[in-house]
């Protein structure tokens, strides 16, 4: 998904200007990146705001609209928020250039409902959201699939598992684990316990045997 942001370019820097820029109602950013040199832009704080929340910001190519001239593409490379306001502190764009690889994070997408958990009531667990890849603009996914419908209790699926979309490249360890099924929580619970006990009973059965062997003395 492409979208659209106005920005328009600003002279000062520093903390003091930003925190003017804030109070009028805008947000400081910087665009850099490419063969041109970086710039100092601000977006309308709410405008941004909006749009940032009905995207996924890790690979959605922005058209950046610059004073008003011709769109340039660019990525959001960092956003900084206040730490506990909804409010918007700081921007950075990242320029794109046509046919040049770029690095950015991918959603991972489950499909379907794993065997371990619509049979035997498994736990699926997802340890890795978001994976990094390296491709051409114009190849970025929106996410990565991943079926899972096979997956049995004990079954783990790991980065080099995952199939790619031709021309992405997947830059996360291949051994790196994506998500796995569990056992169902009660039954880990109760295999615990279990092995507790027997632990328990083996101290409790070694002063008997010292005892006897005193008692033989």
């Amino acid at each position: 998904m492409e979208t659209t942001l106005n920005v328009q370019t600003r002279a000062e820097s520093g903390k003091g200007a930003a925190r003017r820029i804030r109070r009028a109602g805008r947000v400081p950013g910087v665009l850099y990146g490419g063969e041109a040199a970086p710039v100092l832009v601000s977006a309308e704080a709410m405008e941004a705001w909006r749009l940032f929340n009905a995207i996924s910001v890790e690979n959605t190519i922005l058209h950046l609209v610059v004073d008003g001239g011709e769109p340039e593409r660019a990525l959001i490379r960092e956003i900084q928020t206040h730490p506990f306001l909804p409010k918007l502190l700081h921007v950075d764009f990242l320029r794109i250039q046509r046919g040049k690889p770029i690095e950015v994070q991918v959603p991972i997408s489950l499909q379907g409902v794993p065997d371990g958990v619509r049979t035997e009531g498994g736990v699926l667990d997802l340890v890795v959201h978001d994976l990094a890849v390296k491709c051409v603009p114009s190849k970025i996914p929106e996410v990565i699939a991943l079926d899972v419908t096979a997956m049995k209790i004990g079954d783990v699926l790991r980065a080099g598992d995952l199939e790619m979309p031709e021309g992405v490249e997947n830059l996360v360890d291949p051994a790196r684990t994506i998500c796995s099924v569990a056992p169902p929580r009660v039954m880990a619970e109760d295999e615990d316990e279990a092995e507790e006990g027997e632990f328990d009973v083996g101290l409790g059965a070694a002063p008997d045997v010292g005892e006897s062997d005193e008692d033989a003395g």
